[in-house]
């Protein structure tokens, strides 16, 4: 038997099994963020200011959040438990391969624009289990002097860059920071963004 024969004699099987594989490693991000948008618990983070004269670069603006700061996680109980984890010991500093938890809590509830940002209770280095309904567990990662949650870069339309631009310079403007960003989180921890609300400007990702 020549070598073509034995290769058109391979079952389809064969060829079929890796490219699935492929195909469901290319598909389970995308799943990932619908299934949470459907079915994740609405939350408000409120963000850290952004420099106003910095113009949204390729329609996308980046964002922090006050979560984002060690200075604020140092503040909550469980900051030690993620402190212990940490292979550098230094307290400013995350590692990358540190993982955490941050526990928020819902504000009161009332309609609001924009809405009220949700607050910070404490921190854990594991998933934590059984919370109240009013708490949800939102998974970050250690960058340094800062920890990111996947949730930092936003893309727009072109038709809203000036708009939005502008909105955010007014807001900032000799006043306190009145931006906040909602996000869907589901169970594990994963959240993704839904709009970003400039006072009372809402504008959808």
């Amino acid at each position: 038997m020549t070598q073509n024969q034995e290769t058109r004699s391979l079952p389809l099987w064969r060829f079929a099994v890796p490219l699935l594989l492929q195909i469901g490693l290319i598909l389970v991000p995308p799943a990932q963020s619908v299934y949470t948008h459907i079915t994740g618990k609405t939350v408000i983070l409120q963000t850290i200011p952004v420099d106003p004269y910095d113009p949204l670069r390729g329609y996308s603006q980046t964002l922090s959040y006050d979560i984002s700061r060690l200075e604020t996680l140092k503040k909550l109980p469980g900051w030690q438990e993620i402190s212990k984890q940490q292979k550098n010991k230094n307290v400013d500093y995350l590692d990358s391969e540190t993982e955490l938890y941050v526990i928020l809590e819902s504000p009161p509830e009332g309609a609001k624009q924009p809405p009220l940002a949700w607050k910070p209770v404490r921190v854990s280095g594991s998933s934590p289990t059984s919370l109240p309904a009013n708490q949800i567990a939102l998974k970050g990662k250690g960058a340094a002097n800062m920890v990111r949650y996947g949730l930092e870069t936003y893309y727009f339309p072109e038709s809203q860059q000036q708009e939005i631009n502008q909105a955010i310079m007014q807001a900032q403007r000799g006043q306190k920071q009145s931006l906040v960003v909602e996000i869907k989180v589901n169970e594990g921890g994963y959240g993704v963004p839904v709009s970003l609300w400039v006072r009372d400007r809402n504008y959808r990702f």
